[in-house]
């Protein structure tokens, strides 16, 4: 059995992430079906460093050439997601929290993130910090 899904949505990676991920290394696109799906996996990507994922489902418009390796006791500790929402059927908006720690300090990143559907699949644009 799987071990529980990095993004904390009480699933096994294997099913809930996981595929995402794999589809896209086996060639396959982006096939997260939701903006709050997407979100989830790009957190779970962050926790297992796969960066070539993150930076396919960032939006081309706002994407960094680059992202750099994690700084080195990064800590994930947990993603709260407090609100989802379609604004129509290619934009959507997700309010989460997500945890970590790094050198023995907590940190909090709370932000409403702003995804974009173009030609079938979910982008991450940007968002607002709180």
């Amino acid at each position: 059995m799987s071990r529980p899904c990095d993004c904390g949505s009480g699933q096994a990676y294997d099913r809930c992430c996981g595929p995402l991920h794999a589809a896209f290394a086996a060639g396959q696109g982006l096939t997260a079906g939701t903006p709050e799906t997407l979100m989830r996996s790009r957190y779970a990507a962050f926790v297992r460093d796969l960066r070539p994922y993150l930076l396919a489902t960032w939006h081309v418009s706002t994407r960094p050439a680059a992202l750099e390796a994690p700084e080195p006791g990064l800590k994930w500790l947990g993603l709260a997601v407090k609100r989802a929402a379609l604004q129509d059927a290619d934009h959507g908006t997700v309010e989460f929290v997500a945890r970590s720690r790094l050198g023995g300090r907590a940190h909090r990143l709370h932000e409403v993130s702003r995804f974009v559907r173009e030609h079938g699949a979910w982008f991450y644009v940007d968002g607002d910090l709180s």
